[in-house]
């Protein structure tokens, strides 16, 4: 682990002038922040925070006038908008000048924001202000799309990390890749730059700087042909890396549990497989709770719950074997069996989370990307079907119970009740029984009840799911690249050093910090957790040179042809570079035949019926002219 400071990875700030820490300029810029990120103090804007500052608020001027008012969104997102027109993308480009022109789209970035949080403040013109929001998105995605030197828009528009100042003090600094994924700005996301530049991170073509953690450099080693140059622990800091192991353990994990669970152990004994399954649950437990003592409540997510869920019945089903081995095999009350059983209980309830805990990481493929950006955001809107439930649920069950002690009964009842109304949100009631709670009031509050949940609730519940359905699979590309980019970043972020992936993190923790780091010299240190993480990870090194030396190879003959690193030839390029359509004269053909996109075509013909007024005008003023000569004459004559 990196030897930093907690106060650091927790991002307090230290105000001497108040004597207490404050956060709340950190807590405003990072409220709505879907990424987990750890404070590092040495890490400055690469602009003056305060220049940042002054070229946002030129963009934001520049975005009240050019939006003035509110309009249809098509107006600005239309990729021929007559609002957002080049001129205006080029207005947004000069807005940083020369020195401080790579901070243009992270600026825009943060004029999305305040577009945002001012549609919060002001419902009367929320319209208009997210409409602004869209078209800092709309500029920004041009101006990265627009870009042509490629190792610019990588380096200093997308990865150096800038400020902006907030009650005179500059914010934490971060770069354009990390604020869009925390803004959920698909169209930026979407751009092709982006895409690239989230590329390159994903196979480690781009690393941090180990001296410099907020600079981004290149891969030394990208176009080395030496298969001995990838046999290099670090890589294992790439996120493809890191996903693919993450997912090899994650089977693993998963066959580990399979055989505990098919080969049921009568003594209560633990074998060598309910060994390794219990020791890679410690591992999981360990890599959660540092991931949330080291960078804070920020990073709990839905697959945090998820899996501290399954962990604890894990954890439950071991301290329940542990109980039972503690009595002997000739116990007499038979508890040395008992708890055993309720091990193996524990351990078969958590069957479901453990197969749907592979969704976790076979996200990095499309089809299960999109599913679950489908799945979560239905569990987001269902929220609100639940709350109207509780509510429901809370006011007919107190009714249930009044009429219940109403009759003089005890609350024996109470069980009853529940598993009656739970059938009822289950599409299942029984009718039967409240013919006895205070005729005919139980009767007719059930009906009731029932015809609310099943008839008013559900159905609001499946228009919700529908509609997220809907918006989900409208943007399913943009989204599935969203949450793509969130992924890679999330490894990008990883305040660790050392790349230790449960279970390998015990022997990180028990082998290596705990009897080493406390007393050994960083490099010394460090030079073991190489040696360490080599011997750990050398089958997938094996194979991952392998890729990396065919990568190298297509990378060297890229070059060669002048295309970008990650250039791929495809069919219909391989014989496109023959061709000269300038000379068999096809271009000519085409641009005749081609409409212009940048002109409405009302606008066209209005322009075209103008010029024939034009020279019709000029036809009746000469042919007059012509008259009027002729009629001179014949009175001279």
């Amino acid at each position: 682990m990196p030897r930093q400071t907690w106060s650091r990875l927790l991002g307090w700030d230290w105000d001497p002038r108040r004597g207490h820490r404050d956060h709340s300029n950190w807590w405003e810029e990072s409220r709505q922040r879907l990424l987990p990120r750890y404070r590092d103090e040495s890490i400055q804007s690469a602009i003056p925070a305060q220049a940042v500052t002054e070229v946002a608020l030129r963009i934001r001027h520049l975005i009240e006038e050019c939006v003035p008012c509110e309009l249809k969104p098509e107006l600005v997102t239309s990729p021929h908008s007559k609002v957002i027109t080049p001129k205006v993308v080029r207005a947004a480009k000069e807005a940083g000048g020369r020195e401080h022109g790579a901070c243009v789209v992270f600026c825009l970035l943060v004029n999305k924001r305040w577009w945002r949080h001012q549609a919060l403040l002001e419902l009367w013109d929320a319209d208009l202000h997210h409409l602004r929001a869209i078209a800092c998105e709309v500029i920004a995605k041009k101006i990265i799309e627009s870009e042509e030197d490629a190792e610019y828009l990588l380096h200093s528009v997308l990865l150096k990390r800038y400020s902006i100042l907030v009650n005179g003090h500059p914010t934490h600094p971060v770069n354009v890749v990390e604020k869009a994924v925390d803004l959920h700005a698909l169209r930026v996301i979407g751009s092709s730059g982006y895409q690239k530049c989230i590329n390159f991170l994903w196979r480690g073509w781009l690393v941090q700087d180990e001296d410099d953690p907020a600079t981004f450099i290149d891969y030394r080693d990208k176009d080395n042909t030496s298969y001995a140059a990838h046999l290099d622990p670090d890589r294992m800091r790439s996120p493809m890396y890191q996903n693919a192991t993450q997912m090899l353990i994650s089977f693993a994990y998963l066959g580990l549990y399979t055989v505990a669970m098919n080969t049921v152990n009568q003594d209560a004994g633990i074998d060598f497989v309910e060994g390794l399954l219990y020791t890679f649950t410690l591992g999981f437990i360990c890599d959660e709770i540092a991931k949330l003592w080291k960078v804070g409540y920020h990073i709990l997510n839905f697959w945090n719950a998820f899996n501290s869920i399954l962990y604890t019945l894990l954890a439950t089903s071991f301290v329940l074997r542990c109980v039972a081995l503690s009595h002997g095999p000739d116990d007499p009350g038979g508890l040395r069996h008992h708890y055993s059983a309720l091990s193996y209980g524990f351990l078969a309830v958590s069957a479901p989370m453990f197969w749907a805990r592979l969704l976790l990481y076979l996200d990095s493929f499309r089809f299960f990307g999109a599913m679950l950006v489908v799945l979560k955001v239905m569990m987001k809107e269902s929220i609100i079907f639940f709350a109207l439930l509780v509510v429901i649920i809370l006011g007919f069950l107190q009714a249930f119970v009044g009429l219940d002690y109403a009759d003089d009964r005890a609350a024996e009842d109470m069980l009853y009740i529940i598993q009656s109304m739970a059938n009822a949100v289950m599409q299942s009631p029984d009718f039967s029984g409240f013919e006895r709670f205070r005729p005919p009031f139980g009767l007719i509050l059930y009906y009731c009840f029932t015809f609310v949940v099943m008839v008013v609730l559900l159905n609001i519940l499946i228009a919700l799911y529908n509609s997220a359905y809907q918006d989900i699979y409208d943007n399913a590309n943009d989204e599935y690249l969203a949450m793509f980019a969130q992924k890679t970043l999330t490894f990008v972020r990883a305040p660790d050093e050392n790349v230790f992936i449960p279970p390998f993190n015990l022997i990180e923790i028990f082998l290596l910090a705990l009897p080493l780091e406390w007393w050994m010299d960083k490099k010394t240190y460090e030079r073991i957790n190489d040696v360490v993480m080599g011997v750990i990870y050398s089958p997938l090194l094996l194979i991952s040179a392998y890729f990396e030396t065919s990568w190298a190879r297509e990378i060297r003959r890229n070059r060669a042809r002048g295309e970008a690193d990650d250039d791929t030839v495809e069919e219909w390029e391989q014989m496109l570079g023959q061709l000269d359509f300038e000379a068999d004269g096809w271009k000519m053909k085409v641009d005749a035949a081609k409409s212009n996109l940048d002109e409405d075509p009302a606008v066209v013909e209005v322009r075209r019926l103008r010029e024939e007024v034009k020279q019709l005008k000029d036809v009746v003023l000469s042919l007059h002219k012509a008259l009027g000569e002729v009629k001179g004459e014949g009175d001279g004559s």
